[in-house]
This record gives structure tokens, sequence and C-alpha cells, in this order.
């Protein structure tokens, strides 16, 4: 005997999409980690020539405004 799988009622087109809190919480947790070890003012002495952090920001910037 088959066994019959019950699908949730849906109007047809209609996309649900539920994601957990941490799928949306830890890429941001990630991006202002990186961010924040990017701009660590301990490591401004081994740059040369642009910052990084400069050059990032205007990266950000420039996507934005578009």
């Amino acid at each position: 005997m088959p066994a019959h799988t019950q699908s949730p009622s849906r109007t047809k087109g209609s996309v649900d999409i539920r994601l957990p809190w941490w799928a949306v919480a830890l890429p941001m947790l990630a991006f202002v980690v990186l961010l924040v070890v990017i701009a660590d003012p301990a490591q401004a002495h081994a740059a040369n020539g642009d910052p990084a952090m400069g050059r990032i920001l205007e990266h950000i910037q420039h996507t934005l405004a578009r």
C-alpha cells in the first residue's frame, strides 16, 4: 500500500519562503566581524598605499549609488 504524502494547500504561483533567524543573523555577524578585522587600527602600520577599509567603503558606496 503506497504511503500518502500530505502537501500543503497553496494557491498556484504562490511562494512561501521562511528562513530561520540564524540564516540571516550569521551572515550579518560574519560580515561585521570581517569588517572589524579589516578596520582594526593595530594593523594600520602594516598597510602600504591605499588602506583596505577605504577601498571597501568606496566600493560599497559605489555599488549602492547605482
